[in-house]
């Protein structure tokens, strides 16, 4: 039977719009089926009607003789001698029709039915009364704003720093946007455990002060002051990914599960946030330099403050969660395990330990969010310090982010159709794949290579992520899913922070970066296998511990 999130019981009655999520059918609609043809058809009418756009009705006086009573339609039947197109063919329509009319009539056509089908997708399977759809739209601003901000600080000190000669202004940017997050994301999931109120506040204020920090940055372009700033932007969209990750069990719908939804948010926050609002941004950025970018990202902030407060009341719940934990216990002394039946009868000191198949999973997904990392600065500053063209500069970028975004696409979709049987070992060859391609990047030295390995991290990205939820969700209670997902998206985070910080330091010539990268790969690729295999590397941090672990709590021995 399906598990149901707190607010099933608050769903609408059957059979209604919004239970059906069938679209209402418009006055428009309505009046284009009820209405006949009339017996001619003007000329105008007719020349639409072959370009392929839909008949529209003639609407006149129901009689010849009957006075219309509006002055765009005459009195009695039309004059033959008069131009045909003067006659209007819908009341909503000019008297006449011109090619830049009709053009303009197509587009807003067009552009209504888009958005009714954009609609349709994040409301579809009950995810609107679920709650879901307030999430996704959520996720997409916050998409948009990483996107937005990238933008603005693409060609400010922001980059100017890290990819310059002084290595003093490299540790320095360094030690300010990347060191403090790697101490600020441990706490994160440990925070949200405690969190037991105030989740959609927590995730508004996220935005509410990214609008703030956003304004500020406008007048702090060109100085030292941006690279705080900067941290505090990283720290805000990193802790809100953290928070989806949590809030995302409670507005599940009864029909899909987490898998499917977790890819379901990926694929809008792509399309509808990063792609798109990336887009607007750099057409802003083209007109009025950064500073226009970022009001962009600041009005951004404000509509994800708006929509995250739109997120229903039930994600509030949280009585009876179980946090999860990385470490496992179960073999100390000190530590007792308990029966399924003594679960419910001990209190709040219980921990529920990730099984075998999770943490193998997440030192996969660390391993590839690390490349990913490093590819996303990396490749960024490998294109400043060439001296290349700005044509030249703005293929090679293009390359690299028509790369990442083909692979993400490409691996989420793969995702969604594919049966996640054994999902840690699909994660042990995403891995393996990741370092296969940065040891081929290494040999070639070169763009195309390059860009191979970001097609083929970004795509083994998105389908490890989607393999590691389907785990936590065959491995974790119901009680404890909540935090197991918050727990393993920070790990995530600070091993992509991470990564980022070698694509920083690392010297800007392919094959030295990429060889280097590909050493980290391989010791995270060998403790995957090793913790998949039920050993580690690490001990209390690999796969020695039963594949589904029970409850604990530690100490509780003398």
């Amino acid at each position: 039977m399906t598990e149901r999130h707190p607010g099933y019981d608050r769903y609408p009655p059957a059979n209604t719009p919004a239970s059906t999520g069938l679209p209402a059918r418009n006055a428009r609609n309505t009046r284009e089926m009820s209405t006949r043809n009339p017996p001619e058809v003007p000329d105008a009418v007719s020349h639409h009607m072959a370009a392929g756009a839909a008949p529209r009705s003639v609407t006149g006086p129901t009689h010849p003789d009957e006075p219309s009573g509006d002055p765009e339609y005459p009195a009695g039947p039309p004059d033959p001698d008069a131009p045909t197109a003067a006659w209007p063919t819908d009341p909503g329509q000019p008297r006449k029709l011109t090619v830049t009319r009709l053009v303009v009539m197509r587009s807003r056509e067009l552009t209504e039915r888009g958005i009714a089908t954009f609609q349709r997708a994040a409301k579809a399977d009950g995810a609107d009364e679920s709650g879901l759809t307030a999430l996704v739209y959520a996720t997409m601003a916050n998409n948009a704003l990483d996107a937005a901000l990238a933008v603005a600080l693409a060609n400010t000190l922001f980059f100017a720093a890290a990819s310059g000669e002084s290595k003093a202004k490299v540790a320095l940017y360094l030690l300010i946007t990347i060191a403090p997050f790697a101490v600020i994301a441990p706490l994160i999931g440990p925070m949200l455990d405690r969190l037991q109120r105030g989740r959609r506040l927590a995730l508004a204020g996220s935005f509410a002060v990214r609008a703030g920090i956003a304004v500020v940055l406008i007048f702090n372009i060109g100085t030292w002051g941006l690279y705080p700033l900067a941290l505090c932007m990283m720290v805000l969209s990193k802790s809100f990914s953290v928070l989806k990750s949590a809030v995302t069990p409670r507005v599940l719908p009864p029909g899909i599960d987490l898998v499917r939804t977790n890819a379901r948010l990926t694929m809008f926050g792509l399309v509808g946030g990063t792609l798109g609002m990336g887009a607007v941004a750099a057409a802003c950025a083209k007109l009025g330099g950064s500073a226009a970018a970022l009001i962009l990202a600041a009005a951004v902030a404000v509509t994800g403050t708006y929509l995250s407060l739109h997120i229903p009341s039930w994600v509030e719940v949280t009585a009876g969660e179980v946090p999860a934990t990385l470490s496992y216990h179960g073999e100390e002394p000190r530590t007792e395990v308990l029966s399924d039946r003594q679960a419910d009868t001990v209190p709040g000191r219980r921990r529920q330990p990730l099984g075998r198949s999770v943490v193998s999973g997440l030192w996969g997904n660390s391993t590839i969010r690390l490349f990913t990392g490093f590819l996303t600065f990396y490749v960024a500053f490998v294109a400043k310090s060439s001296h290349h063209s700005a044509l030249e500069l703005t293929v090679m970028l293009g390359t690299f982010g028509a790369a990442a975004a083909v692979g993400n696409f490409a691996g989420n979709a793969t995702g969604a159709r594919l049966k996640l049987g054994r999902p840690a070992l699909i994660v042990v060859l995403c891995a393996f794949a990741c370092t296969v391609t940065a040891v081929l990047a290494a040999v070639t030295n070169d763009l195309p290579g390059a860009a191979l390995a970001t097609l083929v991290g970004s795509g083994s990205s998105a389908l490890a992520k989607v393999s590691l939820d389907a785990a936590i969700q065959d491995d974790l209670p119901p009680e404890s899913i909540a935090s197991g997902f918050g727990r393993s998206e920070t790990v995530l985070q600070l091993s992509w922070v991470i990564g980022g910080a070698f694509g920083l330091l690392l010297p800007t010539t392919y094959w030295e970066g990429f060889a280097v990268v590909s050493v980290l790969l391989a010791v995270g690729l060998l403790q995957t296998v090793v913790s998949y295999r039920g050993h580690s590397l690490l001990p209390g941090l690999g796969g020695n511990r039963p594949q589904h672990a029970q409850q604990e709590v530690p100490g509780a021995r003398p």
